[in-house]
């Protein structure tokens, strides 16, 4: 029987997962919604906008997440959203806080939130993380470390609003602020 050529995967770990929430009984992927009410953690909203290289809103970008839960696992825990910008190029994910994970060579990773951006004008996704401004594990990940001069473009600042903690993030495609963006 001759070899079959099958189409490597380009998007994902979650492909059919996220373009279809419905077949997996997951319509809320689409919302924003990271975690459900039950799932344990330190309950945080991600907001933020993406903007182009003259600070212009993308109104047409998506951006997803992926990350672990409060403990640091990914098993067990679905740790996945998706959602579009709005007019004002804006988005939001509510969701628990990361703990850290195993990184290179085992060493651990300060808690972060892994981001893809979808945007026009953009043929592959950029990829990057959210770090955040009150974990002192930052000081030690090995991946920030390796853009020490911008990695503040990876750290979102946290605020507290009406009892609730917010962390913003903001994405820029371009421009003297630019986005770190990793390859991945």
């Amino acid at each position: 029987m001759p070899e079959i050529i099958t189409p490597s995967q380009t998007v994902g770990p979650y492909f059919a997962y996220a373009l279809t929430p419905r077949d997996y009984d997951r319509p809320e992927i689409f919302t924003g919604i990271v975690a459900t009410p039950q799932t344990p953690g330190q309950r945080i909203r991600i907001e933020g906008r993406v903007l182009d290289g003259d600070g212009i809103p993308v109104t047409d970008a998506m951006v997803e997440i992926w990350q672990a839960d409060a403990a640091g696992r990914y098993a067990g825990f679905t740790g996945f959203g998706r959602v579009g910008t709005d007019a004002e190029g804006s988005y939001a994910f509510e969701t628990v806080k990361p703990g850290p994970v195993p990184g290179p060579n085992g060493q651990p990773q300060a808690p972060h939130i892994n981001v893809s951006l979808f945007a026009r004008g953009v043929l592959r996704r950029l990829f990057t993380r959210i770090y955040f401004a009150d974990e002192t594990a930052n000081a030690e990940d090995p991946i920030l470390a390796l853009v020490p001069e911008r990695r503040d473009t990876l750290i979102a600042r946290r605020e507290e609003r009406d009892g609730r903690t917010v962390y913003r993030f903001d994405l820029r495609i371009q421009g003297e602020d630019e986005t770190v963006f990793f390859e991945a």
